[in-house]
């Protein structure tokens, strides 16, 4: 059975989408070659533009998959612990964590702010903040978290992980920075817990 035009535009975009994570992550944003990512895949430069507009475009749609996948894992570890004020500490640490991923530290988090600007405000980060205000919120109702802003909140909770993140990925010792980046994370987050009620 034939493809439709539609399908062959996907699987087209699929590919693209992959040679470029493969050239971003081993060459950077600015040594990538477009012309050999497109030969690689049997496309021509027309295919890039026409699925992306440019270069630029396709480095965001490879950094909204990654930052995608970080979230996925984010919450896996956040549901592992199996509650709300633990689940919030266990997802921002693992998104800490993904900082020594050499893929998530090349593209995400050195290339990805030089390339795209402000990481807060990509739409794959809008979309985690969102997730982390209703578990905020959750957690004010539930008297775990003071009553403050929760969208301030989520904003504060996310900067703090995504800042530790680049605090890790731009040093020469990442993994000694992990530790640091960490436990400062957990200091930090800490602040927004409620007073224990008294007996």
């Amino acid at each position: 059975m034939a493809r439709t035009r539609a399908e062959t535009m996907e699987e087209n975009r699929s590919k693209l989408i992959a040679a470029g994570r493969r050239a971003f992550a081993e060459k950077g944003y600015a040594a990538a070659s477009m012309d050999e990512l497109t030969a690689e895949v049997g496309l021509t430069r027309g295919a890039l533009y026409h699925n992306f507009g440019d270069k630029k475009g396709l480095f965001a749609a490879v950094v909204d998959q990654i930052d995608g996948e970080m979230a996925g894992r984010a919450r896996a570890a956040a549901t592992e612990t199996g509650d709300g004020w633990a689940g919030l500490l266990a997802e921002g640490t693992a998104y800490i964590e993904m900082s020594l991923d050499p893929e998530v530290q090349r593209i995400v988090l050195l290339d990805g702010p030089a390339v795209l600007g402000d990481p807060s405000q990509w739409p794959s980060q809008d979309t985690c903040l969102q997730v982390t205000r209703r578990t905020i919120e959750r957690l004010i109702e539930a008297g775990t978290v003071k009553p403050v802003d929760a969208e301030a909140a989520a904003r504060l909770i996310s900067g703090a992980a995504l800042n530790a993140a680049l605090f890790v990925a731009a040093g020469d010792d990442a993994a000694g920075r992990l530790p640091k980046a960490t436990e400062a994370f957990r200091a930090l987050a800490t602040g927004l817990l409620a007073e224990p009620r008294p007996r």
